[in-house]
């Protein structure tokens, strides 16, 4: 059973959305259900900082030892941070996707951000189905 955090929101293709302090800056990684599926986790392509993506955008790369997949942008802005942590050491995608494994941060681009993202019960249905 995947953790599917009650406090975020998803997307069909295993990325997340979560608020943080900073009013419209969201954080994004990949779900725990996404990085099992991955298996070990090797490497991980990141965007630079100011680099604006649209939503569904390709942002960045990450190779496992099984696959290597590209990753979405779920909302549409700004990259304000990269997490340079998962550079040194990409693994922590695996033991902490919601927490330090997280990939980037977001400056929205709009105050409706969030809408037509999954919800975590939307996204348990999607992942289960």
């Amino acid at each position: 059973m995947s953790d599917i955090p009650e406090h975020l929101y998803y997307t069909e293709e295993h990325e997340y959305v979560g608020e943080t302090d900073e009013e419209s800056v969201f954080v994004v990684g990949i779900t725990d259900y996404a990085q099992g599926e991955l298996g070990d986790i090797v490497y991980v392509e990141l965007p630079r900082v100011g680099t604006h993506f649209d939503r569904m955008e390709v942002f960045g790369v990450i190779e496992a030892v099984k696959a290597v997949s590209d990753l979405y942008c779920p909302i549409a802005g700004e990259v304000v941070e990269i997490n340079e942590a998962i550079d040194l050491d990409p693994a922590l995608v695996n033991g902490d996707p919601y927490g330090d494994g997280w990939m980037i941060k977001l400056r929205a681009e709009d105050d409706d951000a969030l809408e037509g993202l999954m919800s975590p019960e939307d996204y348990e249905s999607h992942i289960d189905g």
